[in-house]
């Protein structure tokens, strides 16, 4: 069955900007209850296949119709929350490096010009999802929303930066400024662990 990787970093690590509570809520409750909730699906179905989850995604068609959207719905909130924490870190990489600095210069014209344009997006996105980094299927860099906990994959794009927009991502400490909330995740962001993962997947 599938598990989630250990957090990289302490629940506070990633204070002023999140606070201990929701990390360790978010991680422990919402995180790892899609995990329980995916084997338990895959469990009840006899799944056997030793795909990855990127892969579950794509044979997707493999499984019982009926079983389908509950599948996707916790696979999706399993990799969606694997990417958004790999996507942070204490350790001030917040500005682009290597081939992804490159690629977001060429694509957006400067750093400024895509980080106004993530937050942009992420600030149209109503209701509970995410924005993410993918590359897109011409190999190309492209900020897209998902709604709840649908994942790129599903679209044949690599998803290598994510934000969970879900109010339990930051209403603890937030409230109702979500907009505060997504502008602060570029103190925490970390390019180097996201350009290592465009960089495998170019």
């Amino acid at each position: 069955m599938y598990d989630i990787p250990s957090l990289p970093y302490s629940y506070d690590a990633l204070e002023p900007y999140i606070d201990e509570e929701t990390v360790r809520i978010h991680y422990e409750l919402h995180h790892r209850g899609y995990l329980n909730k995916l084997n338990n699906l895959l469990n009840k179905i006899s799944f056997q296949k030793n795909y990855t989850l990127p892969e579950l995604i794509q044979h997707i068609d493999e499984l019982p119709i009926e079983e389908r959207g509950e599948i996707l719905f916790n696979a999706g909130g399993v990799l969606n929350h694997n990417l958004y924490w790999q996507s942070m870190s204490p350790l001030k990489n917040n500005h682009p490096v290597g081939n992804l600095s490159r690629a977001i210069n060429e694509q957006f014209g400067s750093f400024e010009n895509f980080k106004n344009e993530f937050i942009r997006q992420a600030s149209l996105m109503q209701g509970s999802g995410y924005t993410f980094l993918v590359i897109n299927t011409g190999g190309e860099l492209e900020i897209i929303n998902t709604s709840n906990q649908e994942t790129p994959y599903l679209y044949g794009l690599i998803p290598i930066m994510a934000l969970d927009l879900w109010e339990h991502a930051y209403y603890l400490l937030y409230k109702n400024r979500r907009n505060e909330y997504i502008n602060n995740f570029f103190n925490v962001v970390d390019f180097v662990e996201i350009n290592k993962l465009y960089e495998e997947n170019i």
